[in-house]
């Protein structure tokens, strides 16, 4: 596994995350996510088909951060940084964020807040190694 336990459970905390694609021109394009893992897989839903999206059909390298909200015993904050690839899925997008939406905006809301919103994409990133600071690395 590359994600043990404590980045797990940093991606499910329901803390927004940056995910980092490519530019047709190798310049960094910056989204903040919503995010979840699953084993060693990171998924992000995504109603539209916007760059980041379509760098990652492009070109699948990618990377996810996120601030824990920690502050370690030597006054640091933790962050995790997952490197990886970027699969899309076509559709269950909506899906997806409606069951993110309860730990981002509440229990009681609708998400996407539309009476039928499109199936969009998930990205399934697939965690290749980790940074950061926190006990995520060695």
């Amino acid at each position: 596994m590359i994600l043990n336990d404590a980045a797990r459970t940093a991606l499910n905390s329901s803390r927004l995350a940056h995910l980092v694609t490519l530019n047709p021109d190798g310049s960094p394009q910056v989204s903040v996510v919503w995010v979840k893992a699953v084993g060693d897989e990171l998924q992000m839903g995504h109603l539209g088909d916007g760059q980041k999206i379509r760098n990652l059909r492009r070109d699948p390298r990618c990377a996810v951060s996120i601030e824990t909200g920690v502050r370690n015993d030597i006054g640091l904050d933790e962050y995790l940084i997952v490197h990886g690839r970027g699969e899309i899925t076509p559709g269950g997008a909506p899906e997806l964020l409606q069951e993110l939406a309860h730990g981002y905006l509440g229990p009681d809301v609708t998400f996407p807040p539309m009476p039928d919103p499109p199936p969009g994409n998930i990205v399934r990133v697939h965690a290749e190694r980790v940074g950061g600071v926190g006990p995520w690395t060695d």
